[in-house]
């Protein structure tokens, strides 16, 4: 794992001007969503590829940041229910935490940066999940809605984050590690190709050839044992998600099933 993630550094905490940078990588990271739509859109102006156009793009998330603040400030004030379209609800869940958690870290100095930064990390994957999830119906009774378990793992690893984070904070721990590019670069590969074969080609391959090309993510895959678990792992999704939860997954390739 230490090939994957880096090894570590000496010296036992980074110096505040460090924190400057990691603020500056963490508010970076609150606008990626929107940045990763504007170059989207301005790859469209030369294959359509958006419905939006970059300057669309644009005043539509400016429009959603001062819109989510207004509608929090009238819930605060009025209460009530609020309804907000998906710019404004990225903003309001999203991007505005991270920016606190930005300002907040241009003023701290953690004993643990690596905990600190790797809990902001899960932070930031927690807020993005439970924004993805904010349109998904939850639970009615006891049936479990299409949104009820991506709330729940969403809540769990933001507050295992948070947990982590604050842990960097108050305690003494390593420095930053090394970047390796191995490990984020195939997780993000599989997170594509599960997004992209889930329909053409079924929960079953999909899920599989995710888990094994996130696999590759470290020299140390022993691949008898990662085929494995797998296969078991790939089986429990087959069940879970179509028939406990009642989500409307393909389990097939489309063209074995037509």
């Amino acid at each position: 794992m230490a090939e994957t993630t880096g090894q570590l550094s000496s010296g036992a905490a980074v110096p505040s001007a460090r924190n400057v940078t990691g603020a500056s990588i963490i508010l970076l990271l609150a606008f990626a969503p929107q940045l990763v739509e504007l170059a989207i859109a301005l790859a469209s102006l030369v294959a359509p590829v958006s419905a939006r156009s970059p300057l669309q793009v644009v005043s539509a998330h400016g429009a959603a940041l001062v819109e989510s603040l207004s509608a929090l400030l009238r819930q605060w004030m009025d209460g009530g229910k609020i309804t907000l379209r998906s710019d404004a609800l990225l903003a309001l869940i999203y991007t505005y935490p991270l920016i606190a958690i930005a300002l907040f870290t241009g003023l701290a100095r953690p004993r643990a940066p690596q905990d600190y930064f790797g809990g902001v990390v899960l932070m930031a994957i927690a807020l993005f999940a439970l924004w993805a999830a904010s349109d998904l119906s939850g639970m009615r009774g006891f049936t479990f809605g299409p949104g009820t378990a991506p709330r729940m793992l969403g809540v769990l690893l933001l507050g295992m984050g948070a947990a982590v984070a604050v842990i960097g904070l108050v305690t003494e721990g390593p420095a930053l590690q090394v970047y390796h590019w191995r490990g984020p670069l195939f997780v993000s590969l599989a997170i594509l190709t599960f997004a992209v074969a889930i329909r053409p080609l079924g929960l079953i391959v999909a899920a599989l050839a995710s888990f094994l090309i996130a696999a590759l993510g470290t020299a140390e895959t022993r691949w008898g044992e990662t085929l494995i678990v797998g296969v078991v792992l790939t089986l429990g999704c087959a069940l879970l998600f179509p028939y406990v939860l009642g989500l409307p997954m393909p389990l097939f390739p489309r063209f074995l099933v037509q």
